[in-house]
């Protein structure tokens, strides 16, 4: 699901490891990348449903008929006609499922390993390939047309909707005016909303099948209403942007929506690599980007491949210093665009070389690890922050901050800085 910058509602990560919640085959997401909320692919279900945490709604301060009536004004203004809002709203009601999905917290996480491992599985790869060959044509034409990968964008297909079978069944109207009423983020929901509306102006869809997930993420490739806008082509020339029924619309729209992002045709997303001993994790940082060249100087050693000698790259250890390392480049940060999570973009990346009989991972994953479940990643950046390394907001989310701190208290202990959170870390802060 593409979501702007920012990502997905469902499937946001956590350091390294996945909210489990957003990991289920069919697709759902938090960020706010190309497209949309919610949709996110996790593969394989886990075996039991995830804890979850709710916070408690606050109540809205007026009616949701006051409040239609309010945004009725404003999109009138906007160029909605009256008679399409009000045809659009009919029988519109808030849907607590949704207030209950949006305040939500999961509490356990997946290891990324286990989140990647599902994203390639045999049978979404046999579908997959199965799927490259039926629209060689479509796919060939999309190429040529925005210079994307067809193997990345049916890796993506793939992951955000399992190829068209999962879309979501939901309103999108419905979702969204409920989300605005009384949700978390009501001014993003009501652009949403409006950009919603705009769609059905157009012509493209109409109210009664404007399906897709609680947060609003639409089609085949899981799109929010903003990102279609920008981004949606009609490219089976039918003269209607199609994302739900269309698979070249759907599949132009993402080669679109990562064209627009920086995608090179032709490029590697990135590259498993071997780390020599003695290495300084402290350098597997997003902010630290330099050429193949000068990361073989540090010792890192892969396979470049056709890789332009003047890109720049960063190292990604998604799993700590113990498992796999990876250089990723521009067409990776593409791929975080759409779905701003290092798993998702990984597993994107490895599914679609998948697909060519390549992508797999030779170093270990360090699968004795148990990932932190939030209230631990709470407690990990309150004791960092009573440390005095300033991890940011105790939110329970590993980000840029409190991986800054933690590598800089990994320092103070003599262990490998790689920002990576444990267990064995946290328990050393009690």
């Amino acid at each position: 699901m593409p979501h702007l910058a920012t990502g997905r509602l469902c499937c946001l990560l956590a350091g390294t490891t996945l909210l489990l919640s957003a990991c289920v085959e069919s697709p759902t997401r938090d960020a706010q990348p190309a497209v949309a909320a919610p949709a996110a692919s996790t593969p394989a279900a886990p075996a039991a449903a995830p804890q979850v945490k709710a916070q408690v709604a606050p109540a809205p301060a007026i009616s949701f008929s006051a409040w239609r009536g309010q945004f009725r004004i404003k999109a009138l203004r906007a160029g909605i006609p009256a008679e399409l809002f009000d045809r659009a709203f009919n029988g519109i009601a808030p849907d607590m499922s949704v207030v209950r999905a949006d305040y939500s917290q999961p509490e356990f996480t997946r290891p990324v390993w286990e989140y990647i491992e599902g994203a390639t599985s045999p049978i979404r790869l046999r579908k997959g390939q199965a799927l490259l060959a039926e629209h060689a044509g479509t796919l060939a034409a999309i190429e040529q047309r925005y210079g994307v990968d067809r193997e990345t964008l049916v890796a993506i297909w793939g992951m955000e909707s399992s190829f068209g079978q999962f879309m979501g069944e939901q309103s999108v109207i419905r979702s969204l005016a409920t989300l605005a009423y009384e949700g978390r983020r009501p001014q993003w929901a009501e652009d949403q909303l409006l950009a919603a509306l705009q769609i059905l102006h157009s012509g493209d869809i109409q109210p009664g099948s404007m399906r897709g997930s609680w947060a609003g993420a639409m089609g085949q490739t899981q799109f929010i209403p903003t990102t279609y806008l920008t981004h949606a082509v009609d490219f089976d020339g039918d003269g209607r942007r199609d994302i739900w029924n269309s698979s070249a619309d759907a599949l132009a729209s993402a080669a679109h929506y990562l064209q627009a992002s920086g995608w090179q045709f032709g490029q590697p997303w990135g590259m498993e690599v071997a780390l020599p001993s003695g290495f300084d994790y402290a350098l597997a940082d997003s902010e630290i980007r330099k050429t193949y060249a000068q990361w073989y100087e540090y010792g890192v050693k892969g396979q470049p491949g056709n890789l332009d000698p003047q890109q720049t790259g960063y190292l990604l250890l998604p799993a700590g210093y113990r498992g796999p390392a990876f250089l990723v480049f521009r067409n990776f940060n593409a791929i975080l665009k759409y779905n701003n999570s290092s798993s998702y973009a990984l597993a994107v990346g490895l599914l679609g070389q998948r697909f060519g009989g390549g992508g797999q991972i030779l170093a270990d994953w360090p699968r004795s690890d148990r990932p932190l479940s939030r209230s631990e990643r709470i407690e990990l950046q309150e004791g960092l922050a009573t440390q005095g390394y300033n991890p940011g907001p105790a939110d329970g989310i590993i980000g840029a901050n409190t991986r800054k701190a933690i590598r800089a208290y990994q320092q103070s202990l003599g262990l490998p800085a790689d920002g990576y959170p444990t267990p064995a870390l946290l328990q050393r802060l009690r």
